[in-house]
C-alpha cells in the first residue's frame, strides 16, 4: 500500500517538472495538426473549354499550339491571332524530368503510340511482372519482355521522346516531360494539327 503511494507521488512529480520545464507547457497544449489526405492537397484545375465558335475556322494548316508551364494549361490556337479553340489543364515534367520551353514543332503524330523507355515487364501471358520500369536503368527479368507505357493520340516534339498525348491529370507536374493531356482533349487536338505545327511552351 505504501510503495503503491510512494509510485503515484513519483509519477505526479515527474509529470509536474515535465509541464514546468522551459517550453513544455506549450507543446504540451500545442493543438496537434491535423493530416491532410493527397486529394485535398491538390490543386483543383479548371476543366477544359472548347470555343466551338472557331471548329470550322481552325485547320491543321493555321493551327499552333501554346503551353504554359505555370499555369499548367495548353491552348490551341489560330495563328497569328488571340482565338483560342481548346483551352486545357495538362500536367508537365516534375521537377526530376522538367519540361523544356522554348519553340518546337510537331515532329510524327502516332495515335496509338507507346513508350520506348518507360513501361512494364510482362510475362508470356501478358501479366505484369514488374511495372513502372524503365529501360535506361531496368533489366528485364528472365521470361519477360519490355511493354511501353500506351501515349494515345502522341504528338513528338523532341527527338529526346517530349510530346503531347493522353494521361493522368493529378493536378500538378508530374510527368517524365511530356505534356499529359485529358483523354477528351487529346484526339481534338491531334485532329487539328499536323507535323511542322508550331508549339511553344513557356515557364
Amino acid at each position: 500500500m505504501i510503495i503503491e503511494r510512494i509510485s503515484k507521488v513519483l509519477s505526479l512529480a515527474a509529470l509536474l517538472l515535465a509541464l514546468t520545464a522551459p517550453g513544455a507547457s506549450a507543446e504540451w497544449f500545442k493543438p496537434r495538426a491535423v493530416k491532410k489526405s493527397p486529394k485535398t492537397l491538390l490543386s483543383k484545375q479548371a476543366p477544359p473549354k472548347i470555343d466551338k465558335r472557331l471548329e470550322g475556322q481552325i485547320t491543321p494548316e493555321n493551327s499552333t499550339v501554346v503551353i504554359s508551364l505555370t499555369d499548367q494549361r495548353a491552348r490551341l490556337k489560330v495563328q497569328g491571332t488571340d482565338d483560342i479553340h481548346i483551352d486545357t489543364p495538362i500536367s508537365s515534367g516534375s521537377a526530376r524530368h522538367r519540361t523544356p520551353t522554348g519553340e518546337f514543332k510537331i515532329l510524327e503524330k502516332d495515335a496509338d503510340h507507346r513508350s520506348s523507355i518507360y513501361g512494364d515487364f510482362v510475362d508470356k501471358s501478358g501479366r505484369v511482372v514488374r511495372g513502372g520500369v524503365s529501360t535506361r536503368v531496368d533489366s528485364a527479368p528472365a521470361g519477360t519482355r519490355y511493354v511501353g507505357a500506351p501515349m494515345k493520340w502522341f504528338c513528338r516534339l523532341t527527338y529526346g521522346g517530349v510530346g503531347m498525348h493522353v494521361g493522368i491529370l493529378p493536378g500538378y507536374p508530374a510527368s517524365h516531360g511530356c505534356i499529359r493531356l485529358p483523354a477528351e482533349i487529346a484526339p481534338l487536338i491531334y485532329q487539328k494539327v499536323k507535323t511542322g505545327t508550331p508549339v511553344t511552351i513557356v515557364p
